[in-house]
């Protein structure tokens, strides 16, 4: 290979690097953006994505978001949706646990709906979708962790909801600095999403916490 080739080659791929760089900077810029923004609003529905539960009780992360839907009950929507399924070596799905915790603070059996069985978010948010169907009105308020945000959004819509999206600030990932900056950088590796309609096919980094 000349030894010209062979530098534009190297150069080609050097490129091709800071290409990657730079949009994997701009996913994790565009998701700290949308981490940091509050859309609580009217809203026909809260969902609330379900994170880990142990022996019935939800984990703090899981709850820090019961926690957070519970307060936003208040004016904004008539009823709470809990997704989450049986976790490994569970034997107890997350919506039902998150269900039950949602009773304990008070909130009417007729309000709080699980939808059980999402083990992903593509999959939480697809069952938030049929629970819209034959609906007329498709408001959602999507309750999570900050760093979450962003892919709740592309995904609820084209997935053809109407979403808003209000991060759970109480969360011990959004507590601590070093966790949360790490759930930012891991959510810029996912980038796909943002261009790829087959989304989401594992799961979530933090479901399990």
């Amino acid at each position: 290979m000349p030894f010209s080739t062979g530098r534009r080659a190297l150069g080609g791929i050097v490129l091709a690097i800071v290409l990657i760089a730079l949009g994997w900077a701009a996913v994790v810029v565009s998701v700290a953006v949308h981490a940091a923004r509050d859309e609580a609003t009217g809203a026909d529905a809260i969902a609330v994505l379900g994170a880990a539960q142990y022996n019935g009780r939800p984990s703090p992360v899981f709850r820090a978001r019961l926690d957070h839907a519970a307060a936003c009950t208040a004016g904004l929507a008539p009823i709470v949706l809990v997704t989450g399924g049986v976790g490994a070596r569970d034997t107890l799905n997350e919506a039902n646990v998150g269900r039950d915790y949602l009773l304990r603070l008070g909130l009417a059996g007729d309000v709080v709906v699980p939808l059980a069985g999402g083990d992903d978010t593509y999959t939480s948010i697809d069952q938030i979708r049929h629970w819209f169907e034959g609906k007329d009105s498709r408001r959602v308020l999507l309750v999570s962790d900050g760093f979450h945000m962003l892919r709740l959004q592309i995904i609820a819509r084209r997935l053809g909801l109407v979403p808003y999206t209000s991060p759970a600030t109480g969360s011990p990932i959004h507590a601590s600095l070093r966790r949360n900056t790490g759930y930012l950088f891991a959510e810029g590796s996912k980038s796909r999403y943002l261009a790829v309609p087959a989304l989401d096919n594992g799961v979530d980094d933090a479901a399990r916490e």
